[in-house]
């Protein structure tokens, strides 16, 4: 509400650019969050916290004291602060992939797994706390993962085999990651369940039967 305040008119805007040209290079405007745009919360609350003292200045003016309580109150940054955390790495690996030139086929399992241990983290650390924002952010991020794991899901029955071959040919992969699988659920890679064995067998026999049983 205060962003769009601070944008409703050209005077406004004016007189918010002034309060900060006498101290940075580059003035600029609140951002408004765009519901449809990739990360516009993220940046919102980014633009948001580096204009903050800006804006506590801009309200400072009398025509503008009605409005005084649109302004966080400390408790209320650090909320903030914490959400844009938690955000910040999931922003990283949607511009990482979006971004490059080149095939991502085969970091989309990695991609896939640091995001989902990242929310691990997050829930991991708010599980316990009692304060009422963090309980809330707590089932956000909960609900976020179920989210995240419906995309998985969508994607590995009919893609599955393809993204694990991607990433098994990647020279500086190979069965790293499923290596790391069965560490972490204690399973022998001995094993019929071990994903080494699994993923190792079904390379395997697509090798022999799409590009050696075609090439003999």
């Amino acid at each position: 509400m205060l962003g769009v305040l601070i944008t409703l008119t050209p005077g406004h805007r004016n007189k918010f650019i002034d309060f900060q040209k006498l101290k940075v290079r580059i003035a600029v405007h609140p951002i408004i969050d765009v519901k449809t745009l990739r990360n516009s919360t993220l940046e919102l609350l980014e633009r948001a916290d580096r204009l903050r003292e800006f804006a506590r200045e801009w309200l400072k003016n009398p025509k503008y004291s009605e409005y005084r309580s649109l302004y966080k109150t400390e408790d209320e940054w650090t909320i903030v602060k914490y959400i844009m955390e938690v955000v910040l790495p999931l922003r990283y690996w949607t511009l990482w992939m979006s971004k490059r030139h080149m095939v991502t086929l085969h970091h989309v399992i990695t991609v896939y797994n640091h995001m989902f241990d990242h929310m691990d983290g997050v829930l991991q650390a708010l599980a316990e706390k009692k304060t009422q924002w963090k309980e809330d952010l707590y089932f956000t991020v909960k609900f976020a993962r179920q989210k995240l794991s419906k995309y998985y899901a969508e994607v590995t029955p009919t893609t599955g085999m393809l993204l694990i071959l991607a990433h098994i040919f990647d020279p500086f992969r190979k069965l790293r990651l499923f290596r790391k699988w069965d560490k972490g659920m204690d399973i022998n890679p001995e094993d019929e369940t071990s994903y080494i064995t699994q993923y190792q067998e079904a390379f395997l026999k697509y090798v022999g039967n799409e590009y050696c049983a075609k090439h003999r």
